[in-house]
């Protein structure tokens, strides 16, 4: 699992070698994958990275047809987390997220209802996903947020039994206090950590925009030179984009 611009140490020749520039050095071990020459490749950046993590977690924990599942988030991650749970027959599919537009692009996604957490409290969202799973809660819950916070609120909105798969803390982000005994043991649920992905995960994603090409387009909203790497890094800390790409 071997990253170009994360794993790679400046000490290992040819030095730098990220990915913000015109030509990069591969390993003679790197997987490529071929695709076609007339899909427009911006579309394709983001199963290298979101949409490769999202399809190990649901390679992790798939849901069954008819499940319910809560996907918090709708970045990138969550918004892969919801096309995925959609392909694999899972309805309703909960999308929570504190921005309209991305909410939208999750509703053209598959997301059958979508709250916004900015008009909305802890416990209306909890009522509502109790109301709507008839008291249950739900089978599955996506964490792509990277918040402790949204950890432990989603854990509350998980069925007993149910499964909780946290994959958006891509970096340290805090720790969390939990009651290990009545949040997880006596309620017998199963809480998975999701870290990267293999090359098949990524495989996974690239099969998933190429049946969905234009839902998938509009993921990517905004579009830079090499030279305005600095805004794109800002467009998304900002938030004003879902997905920004550099076209070096």
């Amino acid at each position: 699992r071997w990253v170009y611009g994360i794993h790679r140490s400046l000490d290992d020749p040819p030095g730098l070698n990220g990915c913000y520039s015109q030509y990069v050095i591969l390993d003679p071990k790197t997987d490529i994958f071929q695709v076609p020459d007339d899909l427009d490749p911006a579309i394709l950046v983001p199963a290298s990275c979101s949409g490769a993590t999202a399809a190990h977690a649901f390679s992790l924990r798939p849901p069954r047809r008819g499940e319910a599942v809560l996907v918090q988030g709708p970045g990138p991650l969550g918004l892969f987390a919801v096309a995925f749970a959609r392909k694999f027959g899972a309805d309703p599919v909960i999308l929570v997220g504190g921005t309209e537009s991305r909410l939208e692009v999750g509703r053209r996604l598959g997301a059958t209802h979508t709250l916004n957490r900015r008009e909305t409290t802890e416990e209306e969202r909890r009522d509502f996903v109790l109301g709507l799973t008839d008291g249950r809660g739900v089978d599955l819950a996506y964490e792509a947020v990277g918040n402790p916070k949204a950890l432990v609120e989603g854990l509350k909105l998980v069925r007993r039994g149910g499964s909780y798969l946290s994959m958006g803390f891509g970096v340290p982000a805090g720790s969390v206090t939990l009651d290990v005994y009545h949040d997880l043991e006596v309620r017998d649920l199963a809480l998975y950590g999701v870290w990267v992905s293999h090359t098949e995960h990524t495989k996974m994603a690239l099969e998933l925009i190429l049946e969905r090409k234009d839902d998938f387009s509009h993921l990517v909203t905004h579009r830079f030179g090499l030279h305005e790497a600095n805004e794109a890094l800002e467009s998304v800390r900002s938030r004003s984009a879902v997905k920004a790409v550099i076209l070096p």
